[in-house]
């Protein structure tokens, strides 16, 4: 069945608003889950940012029967498990064995991650300055989490949890190219319907079985607001932006956008909780900027794109 999203030609300029709005919103994640993890576990709060999701996922699936052969269904399955339980759990648990920092500093080497994961596997094309813009863009996120100032609390940075991250980094690759093959014959809306509902129903038993029933009655409003949040724009919206974006532009470029979380969200500590950031961290904020206009402003021809194969 022919993908619907490739029955015109790519729209690249949309293409690379939407991957620019799934980027920001991801970066108002950490926000969110910080208001809600006030009350309740990590797992609790990944539970519910799910379901969340599913909810406004739902008349999605409703009105849009997935057909997929026996073999796509296998494939989304796998993307399903390596997008939502996988990769949450370990980033999560990551992100208790090291500090904010250093993990963040480990999400800013995912635009590279996806950039190689693109050409070795979707035989994407990147050209030299495209390369470059990816390597401006992560030192920009670099900068921002290292001019940030942080205080470091607990046991401080461990290698186990670093490179639970970057694990988790490399499992979200998997995921986004798999959802990319996926979107080759069917539409974005279908891919991350389904993919995010199978997902959680993976992730349901998992936190069930090992964190029990997630709390209700002693919930306040904010934090319902802030998993309400979390869940329907930082996971369903992001993912319909992003699986859309994907189907216009190359994942191989697409990829230094996911640098505008660490900008957003270092945004938001300034205005809102009021953190200080330093100038390293402002320079890295116009390094990621400029790595973006440079890539979304070149002619189409500058970057060749061929479609993954089975």
């Amino acid at each position: 069945m022919p993908n619907p999203a490739q029955k015109r030609p790519p729209r690249r300029g949309l293409g690379f608003a939407a991957c620019a709005l799934a980027g920001s919103l991801w970066g108002t994640g950490f926000f969110f889950g910080k208001i809600a993890l006030r009350e309740m576990s990590v797992s609790h709060m990944v539970l519910y940012r799910f379901l969340f999701a599913c909810i406004s996922l739902l008349p999605i699936a409703l009105r849009h029967p997935a057909r997929l052969t026996a073999r796509e269904w296998q494939v989304l399955l796998i993307a399903s498990a390596l997008g939502v339980p996988i990769q949450f759990l370990l980033q999560f648990k990551g992100l208790a064995l090291t500090t904010v920092s250093h993990a963040s500093l480990m999400v800013g080497t995912m635009p590279v991650i996806l950039a190689a994961g693109a050409t070795l596997f979707a035989h994407e094309r990147l050209d030299n300055l495209g390369w470059l813009s990816l390597a401006v863009s992560t030192i920009g996120a670099a900068l921002i989490v290292l001019g940030g100032h942080l205080t470091l609390t607990g046991n401080g940075p461990t290698l186990a949890g670093d490179m639970l991250v970057v694990l988790s980094l490399v499992i979200a690759l998997g995921w986004i190219l798999l959802n990319k093959q996926l979107m080759e014959h069917h539409s974005a809306l279908v891919v991350t319907a389904y993919g995010l509902l199978a997902g959680t129903a993976m992730l349901l038993p998992w936190v069930l079985a090992t964190d029990g029933l997630p709390p209700v009655a002693h919930v306040s409003l904010q934090v319902w607001l802030a998993l309400a949040a979390s869940g329907i724009l930082c996971t369903t919206a992001t993912t319909l932006l992003w699986n859309w974006g994907m189907t216009q532009v190359p994942a191989s470029q697409a990829g230094v956008f996911l640098n505008l979380e660490p900008l957003i969200g270092s945004l938001l500590g300034v205005f809102v909780l009021g953190d200080h950031l330093g100038p390293d961290a402002w320079v890295g904020g116009a390094l990621i900027l400029a790595a973006a206009i440079t890539l979304t402003s070149r002619p189409q021809s500058h970057v060749e794109d061929e479609h993954l194969i089975a």
